[in-house]
């Protein structure tokens, strides 16, 4: 390592004027990644659900659909409205009254269910099909153009609504996310370094892993909205900690070579390369932990964050020295007393009270693993939006004037004799919750020869091998009202038409339930299992991992505990991904801690002697990493306007925080108390020499 730190220094020039070069690269490929906003895109592909979705697209030409509200205008303006949609790029048909009849007989005439269904006063309702999928780039620019030709008056919902708003929302805010935690964590550390210039030097070196990391995920295809708006946050948050480190070290080493500076940089790299590895391959793994997951949102998450932090520990060990020695003189100029004092009395007291912290150790274990366990969750992408946002208003306004919340799409047979199909209608319309089944045959009726219906009408209803009914439900999106309706429709379906299929928002979002429940059990399993066997070899101890997963464990229950005892409803994918990054990115304070116990242990101190020496060398290292964290994602949790983004910044933010002070108090206690057993179950423990 020595020899590789040598060849940094030797050749800092080349490799920043390198750095430079790949930046514009790295640039054109974050620009040419498409992001995706549509969380139900990542359901396993051999679900049911999203085979249906893919049949409705391959032999309807149908993808996304839309319901969308017009108010104030007469039915002459409206069947003019409903033939400017159907002339919108990508809108296939629009299904309103005069699809079924002339314009010039009263709508009064439709059977009264059929009426109230599609009208309420002054308002009437038209489906909207699109021949893209739900969150395509061509179906939000036709949803844009759609509000565009009705103005105030037009209200439309659906999931293509939600993508489109919930996409304009969050390319606002992601540059002032950015810019929030760039501010915050520069500010965390200018105050608790002793330099005000280094974190600037920093922030340069993170910045262009970041832009690498970003410009490399073009390479992926695409990436959801939730990786994009966290992965620049939560790569400078976690990778920071790499740059202290070798700031630390560079430090160290000048003072065993005084006036090399460029020897003493070149020992830093290598000691940094040393102490790195271990921490950064846990956090690696944290993050690959999420690969696992069958909802591949986890895989495009962890794939976006593991790549992160492994560019960010190559540009601390690589331009962020080169960056040090070009500025070195600038850099002794800001040079400033620390903040933070020494914490050898701060250590020393800890470890005399260990025995209180112990306490807290356990008294805190079974309320904050009863909170984990019982915090509540939410599945509905909308209750994630801004209650002033156009589709969240179009929703309400369903609701609230036609008794919609959400709508089911059933692909059944389309040779299914005429008759099956009105009982099989009759049956679901019957189903708690449903206030209409439409289909060829209930429009056909039982007396109207099909040879009279309208080839438009028909061509939507009924395809070459599948006839689509549209189920309207009054029971919200991922509520159990909704899936217990989902269940029942689901059986009179198959009753009928073993083949069929149920698809639509609701059904999607209730298999995603059933996906996510399973994979956080996997994740998590995963996740410790490999950070433990990571510990192990790391440390050589078979005891030392059991106690660090203990005290991050307790951490990441108290943190997503919490929630229980505040009545606060989390995202569905928050304790899946909180309690994987909480563990990857904080283990580190607990690696740090131990190895110079580990260090101090060998040298011949005794247990309590070593932890002391260990807790006061750590304390300065885990404070500035873990405010900086916190400053990183606070400042985003504050400012979002979407919740699952804020949320979870919200958590990582506490989080960090959580970590530092289980580490800091409760770590401590566990070392001293266990400290015979450590010793004989690992090696380096004892003093050869003693």
């Amino acid at each position: 390592m020595i020899k590789f730190g040598k060849a940094v220094v030797k050749l800092r020039i080349p490799i920043l004027i390198l750095a430079v070069i790949l930046l514009i690269p790295s640039v054109l490929g974050m620009l040419n990644t498409r992001i995706n906003y549509d969380m139900l895109d990542y359901l396993p592909e051999d679900m049911d659900t999203v085979k249906g979705q893919n049949i409705l697209l391959e032999d309807f030409g149908k993808g996304a659909f839309s319901l969308v509200m017009v108010e104030g205008m007469q039915p002459r303006d409206v069947s003019a409205l409903k033939a400017q949609m159907e002339g919108v790029p990508h809108v296939e048909t629009v299904l309103w009254y005069d699809s079924l009849s002339d314009i010039s007989i009263p709508m009064e005439l439709l059977p009264q269910k059929v009426y109230d269904a599609f009208n309420n006063g002054d308002t009437t309702l038209m489906a909207v099909f699109f021949d893209t999928s739900t969150s395509a780039d061509e179906t939000m620019q036709a949803i844009a153009s759609i509000r565009a030709l009705a103005g105030k008056q037009c209200f439309v919902s659906g999931m293509s609504a939600m993508v489109t708003d919930l996409k304009d929302l969050c390319e606002r805010e992601e540059p002032i996310y950015v810019g929030l935690a760039v501010l915050l964590a520069c500010a965390a550390m200018m105050l608790f370094m002793d330099n005000y210039l280094i974190p600037f030097i920093f922030l340069g070196s993170i910045g262009m892993a970041i832009l690498l990391n970003l410009g490399t995920n073009y390479f992926m295809g695409e990436i959801s909205y939730i990786t994009k708006a966290l992965s620049a946050v939560l790569q400078l948050a976690v990778t920071m900690d790499y740059s202290i480190f070798l700031w630390h070290s560079y430090g160290e080493q000048q003072a065993r070579f005084p006036g090399d500076k460029k020897r003493a940089m070149a020992h830093a790299v290598a000691a940094t390369i040393t102490s790195v590895v271990g921490s950064s391959i846990t956090t690696v793994a944290g993050f690959i932990a999420l690969c696992f997951m069958s909802f591949t949102l986890g895989f495009d998450l962890g794939v976006v964050m593991a790549k992160g932090v492994i560019l960010g520990v190559i540009g601390c060990v690589t331009t962020l020295p080169a960056m040090i020695l070009l500025f070195d003189k600038a850099l002794q100029k800001a040079q400033h007393r620390p903040l933070l004092p020494k914490m050898d009395k701060a250590a020393r007291l800890v470890t005399r009270r260990s025995w209180v912290f112990l306490i807290v150790f356990v008294a805190l274990l079974v309320p904050a693993f009863y909170g984990y366990m019982n915090t509540a969750t939410y599945y509905d992408l909308g209750e994630a939006l801004p209650k002033d946002m156009a589709y969240v208003i179009a929703n309400t306004k369903l609701r609230e004037e036609f008794d919609m919340a959400s709508t089911h799409m059933i692909l059944a047979d389309a040779e299914l004799p005429p008759k099956q199909a009105r009982e099989m209608l009759e049956e679901i319309g019957q189903v708690d919750g449903v206030k209409f089944a439409l289909g060829f045959d209930s429009v056909l009726g039982s007396t109207v020869p099909e040879e009279v219906v309208p080839d438009t009408l028909k061509a939507v209803l009924k395809g070459d091998r599948y006839q689509l009914i549209l189920v309207s439900s009054q029971y919200k999106v991922a509520s159990d009202a909704v899936n217990s309706q989902i269940d029942q429709i689901g059986a009179v379906l198959k009753k009928y038409d073993p083949s069929g299929m149920l698809i639509g928002e609701a059904p999607c979002t209730k298999d995603m339930i059933e996906v996510t429940d399973h994979d956080f059990q996997v994740v998590n399993a995963i996740s410790i299992i490999a950070i433990f066997v990571i510990i192990a070899l790391v440390l050589k101890s078979i005891t030392l991992p059991v106690i660090l997963v203990a005290v991050i464990e307790l951490a990441i229950f108290i943190n997503l505990g919490i929630p229980y005892y505040t009545g606060v409803s989390l995202p569905f994918v928050a304790p899946i991904c909180i309690s994987t990054i909480q563990l990857g990115a904080t283990v580190d304070y607990a690696i740090l801690m131990t190895t110079r116990y580990k260090r101090e242990r060998g040298m011949g101190k005794t247990g309590r002697e070593a932890v002391d020496i260990a807790l006061s060398a750590s304390i300065p290292s885990i404070l500035v990493s873990a405010l900086g964290f916190f400053a990183a994602t606070f400042g985003v949790a504050l400012y979002s306007n979407v919740d699952i983004i804020s949320s979870m910044c919200s958590l990582m933010a506490r989080g960090a925080i959580v970590s530092m002070l289980c580490v800091l108090f409760i770590l401590p206690a566990m070392l001293i108390l266990f400290d015979k057993v450590i010793v004989r179950t690992s090696l380096g423990f004892r003093n050869k020499n003693a």
